[in-house]
């Protein structure tokens, strides 16, 4: 499939030329013979993914109710796990969450707050919101995901975050704990310092931070760190996590001994698409041994790269921050004779930080991300048109993603500590091919800016400040709900509930035949380099 959709979308642009030869009038004709071909490619390409989608989900579309099959099969799938799957007669006690009278939680109002008249801020279980809106009425359409040739618009439901009106756990009797894992991003305070304030407000006394992720479950050395309201007032004016970070850790077994020996029934994990898989893990386990604990995930990766969700926490910061690094390429390329700047920035499969800084900066000529393969020599790859930007605009500014051309770069087959292929540096790879080809050509004055760990480091932005925000709050309501096995995310601007193994199914990536991707070739200008 990852072939297909980079096959998909593929289009010959013709390179522009000062003079034109009989030669020229040749390269022309084959030209747009090569045009016809990739068009009817793109055809068949698309044909061949809907048969795919079909194949996948083994609908026989000759059954005149295949529709409400596949809905049902859907609304199975993302049915999200509650606590009474396992234990069915679990009690459920009036919600201590109620914002209509603000005195705080004491063991005269355990069982929840006096009203004379019902609340209405809580969300039914059976609320729904839609996961795709689009109907597209053509598989050929920009960016189509058709489950049927036809592309019938068939509604897909999931689960919508927020405060039930019936909760699960006694706040008295909580102790909640909260692990980030991975690598840093921005927003990871802005999470914690919710995650503690909302089961506050709930009434539980014991919060507690496991240090430097999973590891912080075995390693002897390492004490949880007591939360408290005070304790997280001010810690989202920081970037980094006032927990810490590591990758990897102890066996599944052994992390769900430790929650057992500290008492933990909530527990709050912040990472990606390893960290949920860890998480994941870590619910199948206390299901196995019946223990009421419930293990809420907030999807946290700088590269926006977890399926179904609009976005993560942290993205729009590293957008944000990368304008810094592409406008210094910029100065520098523009302020030089024959100048070429680049800049790399994360995203190891997928393309999106790129992409979207290159949108917003308006500076960038070439966008090189994971999903769109490119030749970097012959008559239309990336260095014949850097050097006809040179020759027509005197300047170039180029933005690569970490994970592009990785084919280009030798393979060292070195795994880090979470399991993620080591990558090859291909910004320091482009520099170098690039002051070789022009070399004999005139030369060109090539300047190289990585600001990747700056980008990661830094405080989140007043967007990704309110996305933390919400996502906290919501990850707390779910635990009390009695859900678990589940992680939070924003949905068409909805917040919804997802189960984990829906979303770590594989990662999200752009889709070059997306709209997105159309609209960053549109304004870099620059063409397919195949």
């Amino acid at each position: 499939m990852e072939m297909l959709s980079s096959a998909i979308g593929q289009k010959a642009i013709l390179p522009l030329t000062t003079t034109t030869t009989h030669t020229d009038h040749q390269d022309l004709f084959f030209r747009s013979v090569k045009l016809k071909t990739v068009r009817n490619l793109n055809k068949t390409c698309r044909k061949m993914r809907i048969q795919v989608q079909a194949a996948g989900n083994n609908i026989d579309f000759s059954d005149p109710n295949w529709k409400l099959k596949y809905q049902r099969e859907f609304e199975a799938r993302f049915n999200i796990p509650h606590i009474t799957d396992v234990f069915p007669d679990a009690v459920s006690y009036p919600s201590t969450f109620c914002l209509k009278m603000r005195t705080p939680v004491s063991e005269e109002f355990a069982e929840g707050y006096p009203s004379d008249e019902k609340w209405h801020g809580y969300i039914n279980n059976n609320d729904r919101v839609l996961l795709k809106v689009i109907n597209y009425s053509s598989p050929s359409s920009a960016g189509a995901e058709c489950i049927d040739p036809n592309c019938s618009w068939v509604e897909q439901w999931v689960h919508r975050a927020g405060p039930r009106e019936k909760i699960f756990f006694k706040p008295e009797e909580v102790k909640a704990a909260i692990v980030t894992c991975g690598g840093l991003c921005p927003g990871l305070n802005d999470v914690i310092r919710q995650i503690v304030i909302t089961l506050e407000i709930y009434g539980v006394k014991q919060i507690v931070g496991i240090p430097f992720g999973y590891r912080g479950f075995s390693e002897k050395d390492l004490a949880e760190m007591p939360l408290s309201r005070k304790v997280v007032q001010n810690v989202h004016l920081s970037g980094g996590s006032l927990l810490g970070v590591s990758r990897g850790g102890p066996k599944v077994s052994d992390i769900v001994d430790s929650i057992q020996e500290r008492g933990i029934n909530m527990l709050f994990v912040l990472g990606g698409n390893g960290t949920h898989a860890g998480a994941n893990a870590i619910h199948d386990e206390c299901r196995r041994r019946r223990i009421k604990v419930a293990v809420v995930g907030v999807p946290k990766t700088i590269d926006n790269d977890i399926m179904l969700m609009d976005k993560t926490f942290g993205f729009d910061t590293a957008v944000e921050e990368a304008q810094r690094a592409i406008n210094s390429a910029y100065i520098e390329a523009h302020s030089a004779y024959r100048g070429i700047g680049i800049v790399k920035l994360m995203g190891r499969s997928s393309g999106f930080i790129a992409m979207q800084a290159s949108l917003a900066s308006g500076q960038i000529d070439i966008c090189l991300i994971p999903e769109v393969p490119f030749n970097l020599h012959g008559p239309h790859g990336v260095l014949r048109h850097l050097r006809y930007l040179l020759e027509t605009k005197g300047s170039a500014v180029v933005c690569a993603a970490e994970g592009a051309g990785q084919d280009f770069l030798e393979k060292t087959n070195a795994k880090d500590a979470s399991g993620n292929a080591v990558l090859g540096d291909i910004g320091v790879y482009l520099q170098q091919e690039i002051k070789k080809y022009f070399k004999e050509i005139g030369g060109a004055d090539v300047k190289y800016i990585d600001p990747t760990y700056m980008i990661r480091a830094c405080r989140a932005n007043a967007s990704d400040g309110i996305l933390c925000t919400v996502l906290g709050q919501n990850a707390v309501h779910g635990a009390f709900a009695g859900y678990s096995g589940i992680t939070v995310g924003i949905c068409n601007t909805h917040y919804v509930y997802f189960p984990i193994p829906e979303v770590i199914s594989k990662p999200r990536v752009v889709d070059p035949n997306s709209r997105m991707w159309h609209r960053c070739l549109t304004s870099t200008g620059q063409p397919d380099f195949l």
